[in-house]
């Protein structure tokens, strides 16, 4: 088979290799192309060399092309991949710290809350672009597979307003899965679920393992007996108690999403554990992304040799991306989890928002389970974060500050902590801090800046209740070493003993 994927964003270098090669596991996939676009040129021949380095290898007819420029990717693609974080770790940073600065405490900030709806305001304008220049240019009915968070109203307004086939993709439904089988002690391939909602606030609404079903009391034991789980996992295990089903989303994730478990900046180490950065650290995701970046930059080589690998060794994984091009271009039908419209799919959720639920892909397309009425407590949470996303991605598309300051105040978490005039002094100091990503709001850019010349409400220089400090490559080096020479000492007692 031979076709054109084009890879928008492919400077994410990590995330790049692993769904090539995935998609190179796909035997009939040997002759495709591999259009690789990013705005980094550094960063986009680095994943260049790693790829092609993959196919020469492995001894593929794969082309690969790279260029900065997107029009010249993006021509007779038939697939779109898009992994693009609009403002970088630059603009992530302003994400966290200033709503830092009004009592608004958030793990990963790419969802909801303050921080996931500016980056939904950056990434729209973006989004928007790409979506006409894949109209134009792509073949028809090409289509568009998002990765990009905030994924609901990334999908959201390329479905509705870039008028694209599109379907968002995120792997925490995989993830929450392994997780659910570890903690039940048996194979992941024993265990069966359909999961429901909206992407980050999914719902493992049956669980079986070989067809028997697995109650909440059986799996909040579970979860509880577990030594990691039982601390890292505070709050998704408080949910369950309280709503009898468990979110695919991870503890941090979830923390942010609801109002109930960062309120109180006293309260919020209760609720998290910081032995990794996706249990509730403050600001765990950024610190997590900008040590990863600098550690790749210095040990580039090293990368680069590991591309060196024969693909009959790799396991592909569970991304989808690879498992729903073979399904659509072979037949060979894949279950899995989608973001797209709902559209009754899911009967107690608005008919216009994007959803993330069970569906098959084949030869005609994806295919959703339709008829999925979601528990009480489930539906509630999720269609608060829906009108949250619906004015969000309207704020996006007009550029109407006004709607984006209602959007932000109707978030759960921000709502149950600042005043409006926190909130609206808030939102003008993101978007002035954030102005060159954001076109939409050139006209306000100045009136905002005036009002902050007399602010209305104090803010504080605060880091958070659970703030780590972001190590060096060096430091990130030493402890991997120590680690190295424990995992070894363990070893060599096990084998004396």
């Amino acid at each position: 088979m031979t076709f054109k994927i084009c890879i928008i964003g492919a400077g994410s270098v990590g995330f790049t290799k692993k769904l090539v090669s995935d998609i190179l596991c796909v035997a009939e996939f040997e002759e495709v192309e591999f259009a690789l676009h990013d705005i980094n040129a550094k960063n986009l021949d680095m994943v260049r060399q790693i790829v092609e380095k993959i196919v020469a290898v492995n001894g593929l007819k794969t082309r690969i092309t790279a260029t900065t420029d997107r029009r010249e990717a993006l021509k007779d693609a038939r697939y779109i991949m898009n992994f693009v974080r609009i403002g970088g770790l630059e603009a992530f940073a302003d994400d966290i710290r200033i709503p830092l600065k009004y009592g608004v405490d958030q793990c990963v900030g790419d969802t909801i809350c303050a921080g996931g709806i500016l980056y939904g305001q950056r990434g729209i304008a973006f989004m928007l672009e790409l979506c006409a220049d894949i109209k134009e240019l792509a073949e028809k009915d090409a289509l568009l597979l998002n990765y990009s968070n905030p994924m609901v109203m990334m999908t959201w307004a390329a479905i509705e307003y870039g008028g694209v086939n599109a379907v968002g993709l995120c792997h925490g439904v995989q993830n929450g899965h392994r997780q659910i089988a570890r903690a039940l002690k048996v194979p992941f391939e024993e265990v069966d679920i359909i999961c429901s909602g909206i992407n980050h606030q999914t719902w493992y609404l049956d669980i079986r393992h070989n067809g028997r079903q697995i109650g909440s009391q059986e799996l909040i034991d579970a979860l509880e007996a577990h030594p990691a789980y039982s601390q890292q996992e505070k709050v998704r295990i408080d949910v369950l108690k309280r709503f009898g089903y468990y979110s695919t989303e991870s503890n941090g994730h979830l923390s942010e999403y609801l109002p109930w478990y960062r309120k109180r900046p006293e309260a919020i180490n209760d609720w998290i554990s910081l032995d990794g950065w996706i249990h509730g650290e403050t600001g765990g995701y950024l610190r997590y992304s900008t040590e990863n970046r600098n550690w790749f930059e210095t040990d580039f080589p090293k990368f680069l040799e590991e591309a060196g690998t024969d693909l009959s060794t790799y396991e592909r994984t569970d991304e989808h991306a690879s498992w729903i091009l073979e399904a659509l271009e072979t037949g060979r039908t894949y279950r899995g989890h989608f973001n797209v419209k709902n559209g009754g799919t899911i009967t107690n959720l608005p008919e216009d928002c994007i959803i993330e639920s069970t569906g098959f892909i084949d030869r005609f397309g994806i295919n959703m389970v339709e008829g999925i009425t979601l528990p009480d407590a489930c539906q509630a949470t999720c269609n608060v974060s829906v009108n949250v996303q619906r004015m969000s991605v309207k704020a996006a598309v007009t550029g109407d500050l006004m709607l984006l300051k209602q959007a932000v105040l109707h978030d759960p978490l921000v709502g149950a902590i600042c005043t409006p005039d926190e909130v609206w002094q808030m939102v003008d100091e993101m978007v002035v801090a954030q102005a060159e990503w954001l076109p939409q709001y050139a006209g306000e850019i100045e009136g905002a800046k005036k009002r902050l010349e007399n602010p209305t409400v104090a803010t504080r220089d605060w880091e958070g209740a659970a703030r780590k400090h972001v190590r060096t490559v060096e430091e990130l080096r030493d402890e991997q070493a120590k680690a190295t020479a424990s995992e070894g000492h363990d070893l060599g007692t096990k084998v004396m003993g």
